[in-house]
């Protein structure tokens, strides 16, 4: 199993291992909690291959574990200090053009179409 650990990059893990909230103590014992770097790793797997939770590999742990750890993690706002402090030093490296910016979109019609006139619409009213 330590063999997994190495999907998560050392300089990577010593930079979000402070940012993750601390384990509970647990005075009625109850099961040993799944190391936290190798729920990372099973993170980083999810979102490399997009496999739904219940098909991550065994060696990240549980699915629902990965998941739930995962939902614990965006509460404490772990993943958004992450990303602010690796823009910070991507930024301090090589410089980030922050003047320049690129937004995408695309219009599409609605899935079950509109109402053709004369016709009851099939769609609710906007919301607005």
């Amino acid at each position: 199993m330590e063999q997994k650990f190495a999907e998560v990059p050392e300089d990577l893990w010593k930079r979000v291992a402070p940012l993750l909230p601390r384990e509970r103590s647990k005075p009625k014992g109850g099961r040993p909690r799944v190391p936290d770097r190798m729920i990372l790793a099973g993170i980083l797997y999810r979102l490399r291959t997009g496999c739904q939770w219940k098909a991550l590999p065994e060696c990240f742990g549980s699915g629902s574990t990965c998941h739930r750890r995962m939902q614990q993690w965006v509460r404490a706002r772990v993943f958004k200090r992450a990303f602010q402090d690796l823009l910070q030093e991507y930024d301090r490296r090589r410089g980030v053009q922050w003047k320049w910016a690129s937004l995408d979109a695309a219009i599409v019609k609605a899935p079950k179409g509109g109402a053709a006139p004369g016709r009851i619409p099939r769609t609710g009213r906007n919301p607005e």
